[in-house]
C-alpha cells in the first residue's frame, strides 16, 4: 500500500488543521502585531470605555508647511511644459480592415484612404525641442507615428492641436513633428549623452497608458551607458540590426515612448523608446527600459529637418539572415562549407544598375564580411554598412556556389529601411 492518504483520513484532517493555523498567523502578521491567544484573553485589562459626549473626538490638519525643493523636482519643473502627448489618428475603415485581416476575416487590402472617419489608434509622448517663428518642432518615436493618417498633440496645458509629420526614420526609431508655436511656452534642451554616468539619477517624463496620465514623472538611475539591443522590422519581424541605447530602471510603460529621459540639470539625455518586459525564456523582467542617446537623436533630427529623410549607403540587395536557412539547404542549395556560420543570403538577383549587380553578385550568394569585418550575431550587415558613407568603396567577402570570393563595391544612396 502506498503513502497516499484518502480524503477524510486522520492524517488529512491534521494537515488541514495545520494549514488553517498557518493561514491565521499569516493573516495576523499581515495586519499588525499578533499576541498569544489564550493568555491575551485571560490577562487583558478590563478598564471600561468611557461614557459621555464624543464632541472632543474631532480631528484636524496641521498648518505646518514642508518646503521640499529637490534637484529632481527642479529638473522636472524645468522640462514638464515641453513634454506632450502624441495621438496617432487612423481612418476607421483602415483599422477595421487591418483587424479583419489579422483575425482571418475579410480582405484587408481594400483601399480605405478615401473613406472612414479618423479615430485615435494609439498614443505616445514627445518633447518640444525647438521654436522658430510660428513653428515648433517635436521629437518622438517613429513607432508612435507609424501608420498614421493624421496626428494630434496635447500640450502640457491640455490644449489639443494638429501636428504635421516632418520626417521619420525606422532604423533609429525617431520622428520629427511640426506644430503651430502660438501656444508653446517652453522648449527642452539636449545634454551630452556621452557625459552621463552609470548610477546617476535619471528621470523619465511622458504619458504612460495614454494622455489621462500625461506628464507623469518616474525616477531611477542610469543602469548602462551603451547597451546593445537587437532591433526588428515591424513588417517582417526580421532583425534589422542593433541599436546602442541607454539603459535605465526609471519606470517606462506603453505611452512613454517618445518622451524624454532627463538628467538632474533638466537636460534631455535620451528619448525613451522601449522596455524589456520578458526574457527570451519568458522570464518576467522589471526595471529595464531603454532610451536613444541624445547625441544620436540630435544628429538624426537635424537630418530629418533638413531633408525629411535619412540617407544611408546601400549595396542594392534583398536578403535574409543565414540563420533563417536550414542547415540542409545551406549545404544542398548554397553549397556552403560547414565552417560558415554567419552571413546574409541574397534572395533576388540584384539589378544591373545596383552596386551589388555591377560587382557581379548573384542570387543565393552569401555575404560574410565587409572590408574584412565579419557579420556576426553582434554585428549585422546594417551595423557594418552604416559605418560607411555614400560613394565609399568597400570590399565584400562572399560565397558563390561554395567558393569564397571578394568584390569591390561602390556604395550608392538609399532611403529604404527594409533592404540594403
Amino acid at each position: 500500500m502506498d503513502n497516499q492518504q484518502k480524503p477524510g483520513s486522520n492524517n488529512n484532517r491534521g494537515l488541514l488543521i495545520k494549514v488553517a493555523v498557518t493561514a491565521l498567523v499569516a493573516g495576523l502578521l499581515g495586519g499588525g502585531i499578533a499576541y498569544g491567544g489564550a493568555n491575551y484573553i485571560s490577562n487583558r485589562d478590563t478598564t471600561s470605555v468611557p461614557a459621555g459626549s464624543n464632541k472632543s473626538g474631532t480631528a484636524s490638519t496641521s498648518n505646518m508647511k514642508v518646503n521640499v525643493s529637490s534637484q529632481a523636482s527642479k529638473a522636472f519643473s524645468n522640462v514638464k511644459d515641453s513634454v506632450v502627448s502624441v495621438i496617432n489618428l487612423q481612418k476607421e475603415n483602415q483599422s477595421s480592415n487591418t483587424l479583419n485581416g489579422i483575425l482571418g476575416g475579410s480582405d484587408s487590402s481594400s483601399d480605405s484612404s478615401s473613406s472612414g472617419s479618423l479615430q485615435a489608434s494609439s498614443e505616445g509622448s514627445g518633447v518640444i525641442y525647438k521654436k522658430a517663428g510660428n513653428s515648433a518642432y517635436i521629437v518622438t518615436n517613429n513607432h508612435v507615428v507609424s501608420g498614421s493618417n493624421a496626428l494630434e498633440v496635447i500640450l502640457s496645458n491640455g490644449k489639443k492641436i494638429d501636428a504635421k509629420l516632418v520626417g521619420k526614420d525606422a532604423v533609429t526609431d525617431l520622428a520629427v513633428l511640426k506644430v503651430n508655436s502660438a501656444d508653446v511656452s517652453k522648449v527642452a534642451t539636449f545634454g551630452n549623452s556621452d557625459n552621463i554616468k552609470v548610477g546617476e539619477t535619471a528621470l523619465a517624463i511622458g504619458s504612460p497608458l495614454g494622455s489621462q496620465y500625461a506628464t507623469s514623472l518616474t525616477e531611477g538611475i542610469i543602469s548602462a551607458k551603451k547597451r546593445t539591443v537587437a532591433t526588428t522590422d515591424e513588417t517582417t519581424n526580421q532583425q534589422t540590426g542593433n541599436a546602442t541605447v541607454i539603459q535605465t530602471d526609471a519606470a517606462i510603460n506603453p505611452g512613454n515612448s517618445g518622451g524624454p529621459l532627463i538628467n538632474l540639470a533638466g537636460q534631455v539625455v535620451g528619448i525613451n523608446s522601449m522596455k524589456l518586459a520578458s526574457s527570451g525564456t519568458g522570464t518576467s523582467v522589471e526595471g529595464m527600459g531603454f532610451a536613444i542617446p541624445s547625441n544620436e537623436v540630435v544628429s538624426v533630427i537635424n537630418q530629418l529637418i533638413k531633408n525629411g529623410k535619412i540617407v544611408r549607403p546601400a549595396l542594392g540587395i534583398k536578403y535574409v539572415d543565414l540563420s533563417e536557412i536550414s542547415k540542409t539547404q545551406q549545404k544542398s542549395i548554397l553549397k556552403l562549407p560547414s565552417s560558415v556560420e554567419n552571413g546574409v543570403v541574397i534572395m533576388e538577383k540584384p539589378g544591373s544598375s545596383t552596386p551589388a549587380g555591377r560587382a557581379g553578385l548573384e542570387k543565393y550568394d552569401v555575404i560574410t564580411a565587409l572590408d574584412g569585418k565579419k557579420i556576426s550575431t553582434n554585428s549585422t550587415l546594417r551595423d557594418l554598412l552604416y559605418k560607411y558613407k555614400v560613394n565609399d568603396t568597400v570590399t565584400v567577402t562572399y560565397y558563390h556556389n561554395g567558393n569564397q570570393k571578394t568584390a569591390k563595391v561602390k556604395l550608392t544612396e538609399t532611403t529604404s529601411q527594409l533592404n540594403q
